[in-house]
């Protein structure tokens, strides 16, 4: 007898991605992805190989953020601050991608592939900020909402 709980599980997958990737966290981790791909691609045809690694690196912790986003594990493992994980990873994402890129723009005289690289790492360091950005005004928001009463008279 065939076991039905294994397609019912690729269904229920397959759904939580479509739904996630619905949200604005969703889209901007799948764009993030997206882009760190294309600047590997870029990186890996220039000469210059060597600067594949931040967009490496990048996009795999944009994986890991979208594989515990999307199966709601940061609900499950509360021993990690989820939100401040991705903040510092979309910050730290940020810098990284500005200075590689400003240095593949300015020293990639006659290597396109680099300059390309170097462009859409510039691209990829303004999405990772707007990332950075809306975490910070989530994290500041809950800080709000959660803050303790500083009133004596209580």
């Amino acid at each position: 007898m065939a076991d039905t709980t294994e397609t019912g599980n690729a269904e229920n997958c397959m759904e939580k991605l479509k739904s996630y990737v619905k949200t604005r966290k969703g889209t901007i981790l799948a764009a993030e992805i997206l882009i760190s791909l294309i600047i590997i691609i870029c990186y890996v045809a220039s000469t210059y190989g060597g600067y594949s690694a931040v967009a490496i690196c990048e996009m795999v912790f944009a994986i890991i953020f979208f594989g515990v986003f999307m199966m709601e594990m940061d609900k499950q493992f509360l021993v990690v601050h989820w939100v401040w994980s991705d903040f510092f990873r979309a910050a730290v994402g940020t810098l990284l991608y500005i200075i590689t890129s400003l240095v593949c723009v300015i020293g990639g005289s006659g290597d396109g592939a680099r300059i390309a690289g170097g462009v859409f790492g510039l691209l990829a360091s303004i999405l990772f900020g707007y990332d950075a950005y809306t975490i910070y005004l989530e994290l500041k928001s809950s800080r709000q909402h959660t803050a303790a009463s500083t009133d004596d008279r209580v």
